[in-house]
């Protein structure tokens, strides 16, 4: 599917899982070289940025966003071919943050604006930009998890908070993954657009890299905080475990008495003592009772209870 944006002299082509055809009739008028038409057919594994002569290729992974959803756990894929008057963006999934950039070109050619740029690298800052604003959000959503966990944690329901806390950790690590090599790849692309569309240009190139900063920041910072409340609740479930070994353990303890004392006149001897006499079963019972508390006031006494 092929969406045209045009602003003023800039063209953006934005494509959703491009066929063959949809791939060349997009790039046919840019000079683009067959190997990128190739790359462009398939996700890739790794982002990287390759500087041309009339433009620069970039590919950057992120983290699937679904506002909270997390059962979706590929990442999403975006190719940018970044000219000075045009963009070609490829993509294999529906992202939300592309939508909105399209919806504020729409909007300022309406209007008449001059806020978008005067070259295509602004279009490529305003969609990277909003692509991390949006992991902002997710990961403040994940926060909130992260604090109702915690709050469950201090509840008692420590058992439950085992896969809340997998389940956590799961998330966040999906956005580690997706953004480990965003970095150096965003570095690079810093060193190429100045090249590419001038000095004038880095203060955007800067605060792209900044605008990562802080999803990584957030992101190590909720690492943290899901190891800690891990760290909590093991420490916690592991108490309560021991506190029920503990009174199993009184338990057997205070029984031991019977136990012994009746498998003792079970034994159904000729010369078995109280068997057979009258209130053998009083005896039996009284006998165990004071051995019973005898034991549970030695316990006391040595603060085993």
């Amino acid at each position: 599917m092929i969406h045209n944006y045009q602003y003023k002299k800039l063209t953006w082509i934005d494509l959703e899982n491009p066929s063959a055809e949809e791939i060349k009739n997009a790039i046919e008028s840019y000079s683009i070289p067959p190997s990128i038409a190739r790359e462009l057919m398939s996700p890739s594994l790794r982002p990287k940025v390759d500087l041309f002569d009339n433009f620069i290729y970039l590919i950057l992974h992120f983290p699937s966003l679904r506002h909270g959803n997390f059962s979706e756990k590929k990442d999403q894929e975006i190719d940018f071919i970044i000219g000075k008057n045009f963009i070609i963006t490829v993509r294999y999934d529906a992202i939300d943050p592309i939508y909105k950039i399209a919806k504020v070109l729409e909007v300022n050619a309406i209007l008449d604006k001059e806020s978008v740029g005067n070259h295509a690298g602004f279009l490529f800052y305003y969609m990277v930009k909003g692509m991390y604003e949006s992991m902002e959000s997710e990961l403040a959503l994940l926060v909130d998890s992260i604090v109702r966990a915690e709050n469950n944690i201090f509840k008692g329901k420590e058992r439950e908070m085992v896969t809340e806390l997998s389940r956590l950790t799961r998330d966040i690590l999906d956005f580690k993954r997706a953004t480990s090599l965003h970095l150096s790849v965003l570095q690079s692309f810093e060193s190429a657009g100045r090249k590419f569309f001038g000095e004038s240009f880095e203060y955007h190139l800067r605060d792209i890299i900044n605008e990562y900063y802080k999803v990584d920041n957030a992101i190590q910072g909720n690492i943290e905080s899901i190891q800690e409340l891990r760290d909590t609740n093991n420490a916690l479930l592991s108490a309560k475990q021991n506190e029920t070994m503990r009174i199993l353990t009184i338990f057997a303890f205070l029984t031991l008495p019977f136990s012994v004392i009746t498998g003792f006149f079970q034994m159904y001897t000729k010369d078995t003592p109280i068997i057979g006499m009258n209130n053998d079963w009083a005896y039996i019972m009284g006998g165990i009772t004071v051995i019973t508390l005898f034991l549970f006031i030695w316990a006391k006494e040595k603060k085993l209870l």
